[in-house]
């Protein structure tokens, strides 16, 4: 979420997020559904009372936000999925996909059942020529139409902006978001518009460059309806 410049972040222990999408042969969940899905389930993770206070997630979040937020996406069928599933963590299922979100590991410091999953093989498709319009009152998370991104890259990236708009809301924005459930839609800007949304001000996500972009791109802007918004008439 930033560049791969010099940073006292770097200094610090480095955790990350594992997300382990459900990947089955006869069945992959489409790429939109799946970037949406791993977006609430960061935001599950991050709401849940094991990560708040003194849960007994709350240390390894903590830890985790002092440092570079990373996450990693790893996928999982049959009976790696289900082993998955055994693990302290969270799934969440969008319209068909199922995510499991996990609290912070230690960089080299994976579970055995996860350090095993394929980083590789996370691309998907929409079957659609493109996602319907966005729900009313829903989060929105542009994606530059500049950027190739596996599947599982843009599904960490898409946990990137849902967690940078959660920390740009105001208190009253966050409880409705939550109380509703996290209404959000991952959309690709108008390729026009992309450098003007990325220089309003919204959360922007800049990619640390440790995989697939280059360093300081900026992958992601988010959007909340009313509260952090684009100007009236764009983006529709």
């Amino acid at each position: 979420m930033s560049s791969n410049d010099t940073d006292p972040r770097d200094e610090k222990p480095q955790f990350v997020l594992p997300l382990v999408v459900r990947i089955e042969r006869d069945a992959p969940p489409a790429r939109t559904d799946a970037l949406e899905t791993a977006a609430r389930a960061v935001l599950r993770l991050l709401t849940d009372e094991r990560s708040l206070g003194d849960g007994e997630w709350a240390a390894a979040v903590a830890d985790w936000e002092d440092a570079r937020i990373r996450k990693v996406v790893r996928r999982a069928r049959g009976a790696e999925w289900r082993r998955a599933g055994a693990l302290p963590g969270i799934t969440v299922t969008g319209e068909a996909a199922e995510v499991r979100v996990f609290p912070p590991v230690p960089l080299d410091g994976w579970p055995k059942e996860l350090a095993k999953l394929q980083v590789s093989g996370t691309d998907l498709d929409d079957p659609d020529a493109a996602p319907g319009p966005v729900p009313e009152g829903a989060a929105v998370l542009w994606m530059n139409p500049g950027l190739d991104m596996s599947a599982g890259k843009a599904m960490a990236q898409a946990g990137h902006g849902a967690q940078l708009l959660w920390w740009a809301l105001d208190d009253a924005a966050r409880a409705a978001w939550r109380e509703a459930g996290f209404p959000l839609a991952v959309r690709t800007a108008p390729e026009a518009e992309w450098p003007a949304l990325a220089a309003s001000g919204l959360p922007v996500v800049r990619d640390a460059g440790f995989t697939e972009i280059a360093p300081g791109s900026a992958t992601v802007v988010s959007a909340y309806p009313g509260v952090l918004a684009v100007a009236p008439g764009n983006l529709k």
